[in-house]
């Protein structure tokens, strides 16, 4: 298996996000241009997932991610493959929707993917600063690639 650590990969921003509920529903922040991490506007798209599927690996050569999950709950899962990083060969858990309400920011050349956890679908809203283009994205298998990583509930 890989290191696995608490500590976040170089370059990789977990930004607590503000919800303001009041009697009508709920108003729920995404992201501003004004924020830090705001590199422009490519796409914004939604994703959902069933409890206990994985969608990954996902990997970019220049677009940025900044994933939200506005609905449910999932484990998301980041490798640093980049050979010069300070943080080369880390995989990183984050744990966020309903419970832990952040903005999940990835630059490019960092592996990425996510399960479903809890019992009920999650909803993944993801801005990226290019639109999306197949030629820039790589892809492999989530239970057998080169990525030193179970997927499988430690507990079980």
């Amino acid at each position: 298996m890989g290191i696995i650590k608490p500590t976040t990969i170089e370059g990789v921003v977990i930004t607590p996000l503000a919800r303001f509920p009041d009697d009508r529903g709920m108003v729920m922040h995404i992201l501003k241009s004004s924020d830090q991490e705001f590199q422009g506007f490519g796409e914004v798209y939604c994703s959902s997932i069933y409890p206990g599927v994985v969608k990954a690996w996902h990997f970019h050569e220049k677009i940025t991610l900044h994933y939200v999950v506005v609905r449910g709950m999932i484990k998301f899962v980041l490798f640093d493959e980049r050979d010069l990083s300070p943080t080369h060969k880390v995989i990183q858990e984050i744990f966020m929707g309903d419970h832990n309400y952040v903005r999940v920011t990835v630059p490019p050349g960092i592996w990425s993917g996510f399960m479903g956890i809890g019992v009920e679908p999650a909803l993944v809203c993801n801005v990226i600063n290019h639109p999306h283009d197949e030629t820039e994205i790589r892809r492999c298998d989530p239970h057998h690639s080169h990525i030193p990583y179970s997927w499988a509930r430690p507990d079980k």
